[in-house]
């Protein structure tokens, strides 16, 4: 039996087309996990050096498209841990009011100031919507800097639990009481401000 040696095909890195062919991309990548304009410039601008300084190790099993973003991935992911120490993360700031009486204690159903209302959503693809995202948004601004990461990281990157708990140092029961309290108060920001 001849045993065939197959070949994979690589790619070389071309870093004098990355600004033309990827810097709105990142741009736009960056934005949506950081809502800073002027962050996410620099961010860009840091991974362009941070590859260009590695282009010997690229080797070209993926695209240069991939592989700068998961260079601007780990950047935005130091960003979400500086922003966030364990200890600064459990205190709300006074639009992030942790809502404790939401059920009521006799049946455990809806208080009826709490319960959920129609957002008003009829075409099924105002998720789009610009006034949407943009409230959406300024209520992810309102949150804590680790549970806006953590957000960020389970429903935009679509990320497991266990390796966000590993990248920001959470542990699993903080990891969910986080989660829990973010679409608590999302959920209450969004009925406050979106009609």
């Amino acid at each position: 039996m001849e045993i065939k040696e197959i070949q994979i095909e690589t790619t070389q890195a071309n870093p004098h087309h990355w600004v033309m062919k990827y810097a709105d991309y990142l741009y736009n990548y960056c934005l949506v996990k950081l809502n800073d304009t002027e962050l996410a410039k620099d961010l860009v601008q840091e991974t362009f050096l941070a590859a260009l300084e590695k282009v010997e190790n690229f080797e070209g099993k993926s695209t240069e498209k991939t592989w700068l973003t998961s260079i601007l991935r780990n950047k935005i992911i130091d960003i979400y841990r500086r922003k966030s120490s364990p200890l600064s993360n459990l205190h709300c700031n006074s639009d992030c009011e942790i809502k404790h009486d939401f059920f009521q204690q006799e049946d455990g159903h809806w208080n009826i100031e709490q319960r959920p209302r129609e957002f008003g959503i009829s075409d099924r693809h105002t998720i789009e919507n610009k006034e949407f995202q943009h409230i959406l948004q300024k209520c992810l601004q309102k949150l804590p800097p680790l549970w806006h990461a953590i957000f960020t990281m389970k429903f935009m990157d679509d990320q497991e639990a266990v390796k966000i708990c590993s990248e920001l140092k959470v542990s699993s029961s903080n990891y969910w009481v986080i989660i829990h309290r973010t679409k608590v108060n999302l959920r209450d920001c969004l009925q406050k401000n979106w009609r």
